[in-house]
Parts: structure tokens; sequence; C-alpha cells
């Protein structure tokens, strides 16, 4: 990580100002401060209440930012019938997945026993495509987190009668739990066929809103989420994420 100059107004805790600027999660920056591995002006200290004050310069201990680096994130095309999270009895998690052997693509890191991998947004098991999964709190938050714009797109086929007036109601009008959906980008692409764009990922959302306008959902692939794209990405097949999706994604591009 670089140095970085505080170019705030008024002083600030060191944690919270670490998590702002994307540099890690206040949990991690806590633990960085406590094992000695941040500066301010090349001083190290370990008080997790210590503020940066305008103009000061923030440095990772070159141990430190082993540990940040050290955060895996994966890209991983995941098959109909794989479960995203927490499996029920007999189902297989997406995790689980994540081994050498179906690598796509160099790898300098692989799990192990000790990763703590867990998926970013949700896909069902009956759905498949891209499906994130990372040992990074900020990228999550970036990704799913309450003030997330990020675009998700989907590829629909379903079975029903499609027309305008069905369209204008999946853009915009439907709301699920008694919540308001956010306006969503809603396309024909074929007789049978839709695209979907949304910023939001509730529980089986495009399911459910095809189903409140007597659509019946045959397949669900998402190819997008943000810059990142599934590409050429074999399925059932996984990738490191770059630094450079990284960066794209904690600035909302």
């Amino acid at each position: 990580m670089a140095d970085r100059i505080y170019d705030g107004t008024e002083p600030v805790r060191v944690n919270k100002w670490m998590a702002q600027s994307g540099i890690c999660s206040r949990r991690e920056a806590d633990a960085l401060i406590e094992q000695g591995l941040v500066q301010i002006d090349g001083e190290r200290f370990t008080d997790a209440g210590r503020k940066i004050q305008p103009g000061q310069t923030l440095s990772l201990h070159q141990g430190g930012a082993a540990q940040l680096d050290a955060r895996m994130t994966i890209v991983y095309n995941k098959p109909v019938g794989i479960v995203s999270g927490q499996p029920e009895p007999g189902e297989t998690p997406a995790v689980r997945m994540i081994r050498r052997a179906n690598v796509f693509g160099p790898a300098d890191v692989y799990p192990d026993n000790h990763s703590k991998l867990a998926p970013i947004g949700r896909l069902d098991k009956d759905s498949h495509g891209l499906l994130i999964l990372s040992e990074d709190g900020v990228l999550a938050k970036a990704i799913i987190g309450p003030e997330s714009d990020l675009e998700k797109e989907y590829h629909v086929v379903v079975r029903g009668p499609i027309f305008e007036e069905k369209l204008k109601w999946l853009r915009h009008g439907l709301e699920l739990d008694g919540r308001q959906l956010r306006p969503a980008k809603v396309m024909q692409t074929g007789e049978q066929s839709l695209t979907f764009v949304l910023k939001e990922g509730r529980n089986r959302q495009i399911r459910r809103m095809c189903d409140m306008c007597e659509l019946r959902v045959i397949d669900l692939y998402r190819d997008r989420i943000g810059p990142v794209m599934i590409g050429d990405l074999p399925e059932g097949q996984w990738r490191l994420m770059t630094p450079e999706e990284r960066v794209a994604i904690l600035q909302g591009k």
C-alpha cells in the first residue's frame, strides 16, 4: 500500500479513516494498530483511539501490507445445483468448489483450511453464473452494502407472454415483502428472453418479480457485477480477482 496523506479538515480516528478510505475494514485496522503495524508520519502506535491530523501521512509496516495483500477474492462461474451460502444437508456450497484442480489461468495463492471466503451476494441454487467470494470486508460493503450502487446484470429465459405493460411493471412499480423495489433496467432480448440490470439483490428477486407478472423463469444467468465480467471463465471454474477490478469496484465504476 502506498503512503496516504490525510486531506480532511478535522482530526479523525485512524481506524475509521482507514475503513472509509477502502484500505481495510475497521476490524482489520484495529488488528493492525494493535500489532504496531500502522504508522503516522513514521511513528508506530498501538492506541486504538489515535487520531490522524490534517496533512499527516499514514503508512503500513511491510507486515501489515502483507496481511492485507493476502486477503483473497475469487471470481467463480457457479453451475446450477451449487448453493452460494450455508448449505442444507446434501447440498454443496460454492466455497467447497474453489480448489486447485479447477482454477482458470494463473494463480499464486490458493484457499486452504485457514481461508475465510464468503459469498458476496446471492445467486440461487437453480441459477448460474458470476459469484464473488472474498475475505475482504471492504469489498463486500462496496458490493452489497446499503449504500452500494453497483449494477448486477442477469440474462433470463422465461415462459409466458411478454408485452410492454409487463416490462413497465418489471422496470418500476413492483414491491416485495412490503417494500418498494428500486427501479430496474429490463430489456427484451429475444422472443422469450430478458436482460435485467439491478442495483439490489433481494432474495430470489428476479424470479419473484417475474412470478408477479405471470412469467415463469426457466433459466437465470448472471454475467456481471459492476465492472467485473464473467468473460471466458468456464462454468465450474474460478480465478482470482485482479487488483484493477477491486479498485474499480471501490470507486463505484
